[in-house]
């Protein structure tokens, strides 16, 4: 006969500073026929385990006292309790390290600190498992679930991001302040935020704020310092705001102003993670703000911040000081006190996993209100950690490192660390690249799911009717019998993927509108309805059932009208149609695949495999499925292609390679930084989130940028990018545009393709269509330079190693050099002299070289101290020729006559094309995939454009609404 008792097991730790005592209470089942001394069934709670249960308890030990009696040796018998279950109540910290492997019986085990439960508890993983992260596992407690994300991710378990990631904020920012006398209101502002994860840097931007509000808003760090507090660099056992509260969040902050009394609130709403795994905030502000005078600028120190960790809220008090410098130089010190509070989801079932206190530490803050731009950008270095401090830190905890943006910094003894490309990329650790895992065939995708790739990870999207099993990555059917999608007076069949609805006898319909046959509508039949009746009753009594056996019938909506996704019951066939039932081309989709959602154009058909495909299959068979790191294996783009740069294994061996394979010579390096090689074949078409419509703005000038297949447009104002009326000039499927620049005198933009071979140009409006000038002779294309006074065009092709030129309608062709080049890349032209400026990276011999524009006067410019010069632009304002190099890693100037080389910058990242503008330097950035912006006084500025698409970004060109004096 069975019995239970309540067992207490007391585990007292030795009392530090911060010391505590855990509890744990266990109800367990015995036999009573067994001795409770030698009691031994396997026991799992809610903590650190604690060996098996040896020692008799007694009952009333169960209840709280100062003084803990002794533990006696013979229990007396409790009062039966009224369930025979094993259950068992958390009373101490727990750390999860892996999710549950199996759920056989209801009982609890020391070892793993888990409830195994047969499923009777109201919320389970079994029920409620899809509300986990897929980055996730779910774990069963006593009362509930929760989630925890799986290793290299982070986050609260129903959000999980993977580690050392980039993450992106965006949103609205809207509100009243009162400024002074005056009232502002906040109406369309957007708020940009961009997180380096690897270092604890947050930049946070604010777009077209009034001018009458920037400035007095400058202290109002708060608005920015959350994505410091999410996104901090974490020491180690502590965690960051995202860790712990993930995407769902309400943050509440409230400023008190001395000596004025103002007062500010500031709500930040959270509203998940987007397709991209990026966050979305709404921010409302409303309140008084202390005035600061226009052209006054804001010096904050770093602080320190105290936050406070209960369930389901964080918060944190603290008094910050600011200084406002005016325009004369006069500095006057204010101070404001802060109160900030935030609300979150919480998991009540777990452990906590955080300390109670944590510290955030906050340097090399940034503020700064843009008057020309309308601009309000707060920038700052925040990491998350103990209130007190060690007294060495490591460079991965102060952001000293120099891993790349998306590795890990994994701190070593003293001093000393290694960087380590965070999981999905792969990298020597300080140059890091995204693994493809859907075409590399490293997805667990099952067969039922399409696999998506993300930046650093990937996603398994379960095809129509079938959702995510418990394992977050299987894909079992749905039974959308149990949703009640049918007419009541239907019945519903549940099918693997699908199901049916079928009309009850002397009911007609498609089973989603049964109507009897004595009943008709009371409004003239649209045509879907005329469509749908009259297949139906050609079909006899029977019509619906028989429809789903064999017969379409169309499916109108509760307008009467065609529903725009049409699907055939009997086959599995889906298609769109248009308002009159006419199916759209392309949009078909196949019997075990997604449907098509009637917006976009069906998904392509798989390819057969390519050489580069087929050749890593072989080599990867013959090193019987594990090359070791000397072993060469071609490495293949997303769609089976050559990948442009081929290495021996994990080495620094590499080349570059063209179309079919073969080595392009003079590529070949030994040392950490790879050769900047260019694809040959242009990638698949790229679906694009949808964006605002905007067309460019022609009134002043604007950057254009060469990205693939297309031409992006970016007004400038001086040194600031208007990335909200960015544009795309020109979509060129088939193509990699690589080199461009601009006519000013007729507004035309020239480029070179490499995926066609061609040179073309279009009119810089948008209906400026595309027009081939070259056709014929071209290999590899790359760098491209238009004389707008000579009428000429220049470019250079590092396939036939030559530099040619020709009209600007591509006639009077001719070879002006096709001897000592190897690699030429970038070319620039100065009109006004007549001068022709090229690069050549060659590795063996990489050079600068110059001459007449006829030909002439051919010279080696420079030739020392460079390795990889990608970039090339001539400034006619400061007369000097300017280059960037990817292997030195430096922005250099030089005078047309070789004298006065000087470096303007350094710790570039890899820059592939370069272009000067209103004393500013643009350049893009191969590792950020971005544009950035120097002054040509060699100081940064926090400014870069980082475009939707994710690619690798080629030239850059500046247009001018006038052409300069003698043009």
């Amino acid at each position: 006969m069975m019995d239970t008792i309540v067992l207490l097991f007391l585990k007292i730790c030795i009392a530090t500073a911060y010391g505590k005592v855990d509890d744990y209470l266990i109800i367990a089942e015995r036999d009573k026929s067994t001795e409770v001394g030698e009691l031994k069934k396997p026991i799992k709670v809610y903590g650190a385990p604690i060996g098996e249960l040896r020692a008799p308890l007694s009952i009333s030990e169960t209840h709280s006292s100062p003084a803990l009696p002794p533990l006696t040796s013979e229990p007396p018998d409790p009062a039966p309790l009224s369930s025979p279950k094993l259950k068992s109540f958390p009373l101490m910290d727990r750390q999860e390290s892996s999710p549950p492997q199996e759920r056989n019986a209801d009982y609890l085990d020391f070892g793993s600190g888990v409830v195994q439960s047969s499923g009777d508890f109201e919320e389970s993983c079994a029920m409620f498992h899809q509300e986990c992260s897929q980055d996730s596992y779910c774990t069963d407690y006593l009362l509930g679930f929760c989630c925890h994300c799986r290793s290299s991710y982070y986050g609260n378990g129903w959000q999980c991001l993977p580690e050392g990631v980039p993450q992106r904020v965006s949103g609205k920012v809207r509100g009243v302040v009162a400024v002074g006398n005056s009232l502002v209101e906040l109406a369309d502002v957007d708020l940009h935020a961009y997180m380096v994860v690897g270092d604890g840097r947050a930049f946070a931007t604010l777009s077209r704020v009034p001018e009458h509000a920037g400035a007095a808003l400058m202290p109002l760090t708060p608005i920015g310092g959350l994505f410091g507090w999410l996104f901090a660099l974490e020491m180690p056992n502590h965690q960051n705001g995202f860790s712990i509260i993930g995407t769902e969040f309400t943050c509440h902050t409230e400023m008190i102003f001395r000596p004025g009394n103002q007062r500010v609130s500031i709500v930040h709403e959270a509203r998940g993670l987007d397709y991209h795994n990026y966050l979305g905030v709404d921010t409302r502000i409303h309140g008084d703000l202390p005035f600061i005078a226009p052209g006054a600028t804001v010096q904050i120190e770093p602080y320190k911040e105290i936050f406070q960790y209960y369930p389901s809220v964080v918060t944190a008090t603290s008094v910050r000081k600011y200084t406002v410098v005016s325009a004369d130089g006069s500095l006057e010190t204010f101070s404001f006190l802060l109160h900030q509070n935030v609300t979150y989801r919480h998991c009540p079932h777990g452990p906590p996993a955080s300390p109670d206190t944590q510290q955030l530490s906050v340097e090399r803050v940034t503020v700064m209100y843009e008057t020309e731009e309308q601009s309000l950008r707060y920038a700052s270095a925040n990491t998350i950690g103990p209130v007190r401090e060690p007294s060495s830190v490591n460079p991965c905890y102060d952001g000293t490192h120099d891993c790349h943006i998306t590795a890990l910094c994994l701190p070593g003894e003293g001093s000393m660390f290694h960087c380590q490309c965070a999981l999905g990329y792969w990298g020597n650790g300080r140059s890091c690249h995204d693994v493809d895992e859907c075409t590399e065939g490293l997805s667990t995708c099952g067969f039922l799911s399409q696999c998506v790739n993300v930046p650093g990870s990937y996603h398994c999207l379960c095809h129509s009717g079938y959702q995510t099993d418990l394992d977050g990555w299987t894909c079992v059917d749905i039974d959308e019998c149990l949703s009640q999608l049918c007419h009541p007076h239907a019945s519903c069949t549940n099918f693997p993927g699908s199901f049916q609805c079928r009309c009850w006898l002397g009911f007609q319909g498609d089973g989603f509108q049964c109507l009897p046959p004595s009943v008709h509508s009371q409004h003239p039949l649209t045509q879907c309805e005329q469509h749908r009746d009259t297949l139906l009753e050609s079909l006899g009594p029977w019509g619906a059932r028989s429809a789903m056996q064999g017969a379409f019938v169309p499916q109108c909506d509760e307008d009467g009208g065609y529903r725009p996704l049409q699907c055939h019951g009997s086959t599995g066939h889906c298609w769109c149609v248009d308002s009159r039932g006419q199916e759209q081309a392309g949009t078909r989709t196949f019997p075990g695949t997604p449907p098509s959602n009637c917006n976009q154009p069906a998904p392509s058909i798989p390819c057969p495999e390519t050489v580069c495909e087929r050749w890593r299959y072989t080599l990867l068979d013959h090193y019987g499925g594990q090359p070791v790191s000397k072993d060469y294996i071609p490495q293949c783009d997303a769609v089976g292609q050559f990948e442009p740069v081929q290495c021996y294994g994990d080495s620094t061996y590499c080349w570059c390679v063209d179309r079919d394979g073969r080595e392009v010579i003079g590529t070949r390096s030994h040392d950490a930084v790879k050769p900047a090689c260019i694809p040959t074949v242009a990638p698949p078409t790229i679906q694009l989130p949808p964006r605002p419509n905007v067309a460019p703005p022609f009134s002043g000038p604007m950057l254009l940028y060469a990205q693939g297949q297309q031409i992006g447009a970016l007004p400038l104002n001086g040194a600031h990018m208007d990335k909200e009326k960015a544009s795309i000039l020109q979509t060129l499927q088939g193509s990699i545009v690589v080199g461009i620049d601009y006519d000013c005198r007729e507004k035309v933009v020239y480029w070179t393709d490499l995926g066609t071979q061609t040179i073309s140009r279009a009119r810089l409006d948008p209906w400026g269509e595309p027009e081939t000038v070259v056709s014929s002779g071209l290999t590899s294309p790359e760098g491209l330079a238009v004389d707008t006074l000579h009428r000429t065009l220049f470019w250079v092709d590092s396939g036939t190693d030559r530099i040619e030129t020709s009209g600007l309608d591509g006639s009077a062709r001719r070879v002006l050099f096709n001897t000592d080049l190897l690699n030429p890349r970038a070319i620039a032209v100065d009109s006004s002299s007549g001068t022709l400026y090229w690069t050549d990276w060659n590795r063996d011999s990489p050079k600068i070289e110059s001459s007449k524009v006829d030909g002439h006067n051919r010279r080696v410019l420079v030739q020392d101290g460079i390795r990889l010069p990608n970039a090339l632009t001539f400034d006619p304002s400061m007369k000097h020729l300017c280059w960037a190099d990817a292997g030195t890693k430096r922005l250099e100037c030089i005078f047309p006559d070789g004298t006065g080389r000087r470096e303007i910058q350094k710790g570039l990242s890899y820059p592939f094309s370069l272009v000067s503008h209103d004393n500013y330097f643009f350049y893009s950035d191969w590792t950020r995939e971005a544009v950035l912006v120097l002054s040509e006084d060699g100081h940064w500025v926090t400014d870069e454009y980082l475009p939707d698409q994710k690619s690798h970004l080629y030239g850059i060109t500046i247009t001018s609404p006038i052409c300069s004096s003698g043009f």
